[in-house]
């Protein structure tokens, strides 16, 4: 990975019923969230970002894929430059690949879920 870069680059709350949490989120940090969207068999409303920050920034999500609980989140951790080199380590290294690389769209890159050597349920993304 490269030194210059971060090692967060988008994160997910995964959420039972969006309209609540939206609400929640708003109030409890005196915030105006993203309109709620449907994408890619999910619910989803961002939190506030600045374009080309370079800050980390994320959502709250609500899908199948998206089941919460006390044990975390969703973490996507930055794969750039090549995602693909990464996914292919992770079962050799003892995690499991869930969804592979897959484009979110044109102008976000890509995305790909996994399970990491200690059982947990993570991601990546990366602009190509």
């Amino acid at each position: 990975m490269n030194k210059a870069t971060n090692s967060l680059n988008w994160f997910e709350i995964s959420v039972a019923e969006i309209y609540r949490a939206k609400r929640f989120y708003e109030t409890i940090f005196n915030i105006e969230m993203g309109q709620i969207k449907d994408f890619m068999d999910m619910k989803m409303c961002g939190f506030p970002w600045e374009t080309y920050s370079g800050k980390a920034y994320g959502a709250l999500a609500q899908s199948q894929m998206h089941t919460p609980s006390t044990t975390g989140s969703i973490i996507y951790l930055n794969a750039n430059p090549d995602m693909q080199r990464v996914l292919d380590r992770i079962e050799p290294a003892g995690g499991k690949v869930l969804l592979p690389k897959t484009e979110i769209a044109p102008e976000a890159g890509y995305m790909a879920f996994f399970i990491d050597s200690e059982g947990n349920k993570m991601a990546l993304h990366s602009n190509a």
